[in-house]
């Protein structure tokens, strides 16, 4: 395809319906079988964060979103219409929504084809990080030192921008909105040790932790699963695992399955711990 075919520019709001179309044909986005979690993620990147779309005779065929999430810029998502694969679309809505940001970090599929573009704009891959799915009630409940309350997002910005120095308030207050959203912080011994977000999912029954941080100095595994345990209200839950995290094996002992798995990418291995995130892929 010559570069004159194409047209890279930011995304809006009028978009965002040619995005999810792409997102549908890579099984990425489906019916809304309960509430829309897809659209107002997307709308929240394009107005927040920097969102590119590639245009070919007028059409949209392929796009990129991207937000400074504190310790690096994130890809957040880019995607190009299948049949319009290794033309080299992709790349070039990479270079506009990264830019020449120095710290990296994205999520990459189990598609073969994306890591070697990511290993080429300065990322390496480091760790698998897993879809698990379970039943939270399997879990131990929490020791009496441990105590969950609920917490607007403001308070747990300030929690993050104390812990990790990000400032991510309108991040949080997204999180905040999504569909039967439940922000929460952990505390033991009285004092904060975890923040997290749990929600609802578009598909399914099972409810999702969408992001969750522990402190960087509290041992992680205890909060870790006192989140997961309250966010899942009883019923079925998902989380993101990164590899390396100790949490992990306490899941699967608990009868937790992987579901899906993708891979985590970094400029540096030491932007995240991940021993103390259960990551928004999408978000970091």
């Amino acid at each position: 395809m010559a570069a004159i075919d194409l047209l890279i520019r930011p995304a809006t709001a009028g978009d965002i319906p040619s995005m999810r179309a792409i997102l549908a044909a890579h099984d990425e986005d489906g019916p809304v079988a309960a509430v829309d979690i897809v659209g107002p993620y997307l709308r929240h990147l394009v107005e927040h964060a920097t969102a590119a779309v590639a245009v070919r005779a007028g059409a949209v065929v392929g796009f990129g979103t991207a937000l400074d999430a504190g310790v690096a810029r994130h890809l957040a998502d880019l995607f190009v219409r299948p049949d319009l694969l290794g033309r080299g679309i992709g790349r070039r809505l990479l270079e506009a929504v990264m830019g020449d940001a120095p710290r990296r970090t994205t999520f990459a599929s189990t598609d073969p084809r994306a890591l070697p573009l990511y290993v080429r704009a300065g990322m390496t891959p480091f760790w698998p990080s897993l879809l698990l799915e379970g039943a939270a009630v399997l879990l131990a409940a929490p020791e009496p030192s441990m105590a969950v309350e609920p917490a607007d997002p403001l308070r747990l910005a300030a929690l993050e921008r104390a812990w990790t120095g990000a400032d991510r308030r309108s991040d949080h207050a997204f999180w905040a909105s999504q569909p039967g959203a439940d922000p929460f912080v952990v505390l033991e011994g009285g004092e904060p040790v975890a923040f997290a977000y749990a929600r609802a999912r578009q598909v399914g029954p099972a409810r999702a932790i969408d992001r969750l941080v522990v402190r960087p100095d509290a041992e992680p595994v205890r909060p870790t699963l006192a989140a997961i345990r309250h966010g899942a209200r009883g019923g079925p839950v998902v989380a993101h695992v990164l590899g390396p995290s100790p949490v992990l094996p306490a899941l699967l002992a608990a009868r937790f399955r992987i579901l899906d798995r993708e891979q985590f990418l970094a400029s540096d291995a030491g932007l995240v711990d991940p021993a103390r995130l259960v990551p928004d892929p999408g978000m970091l």
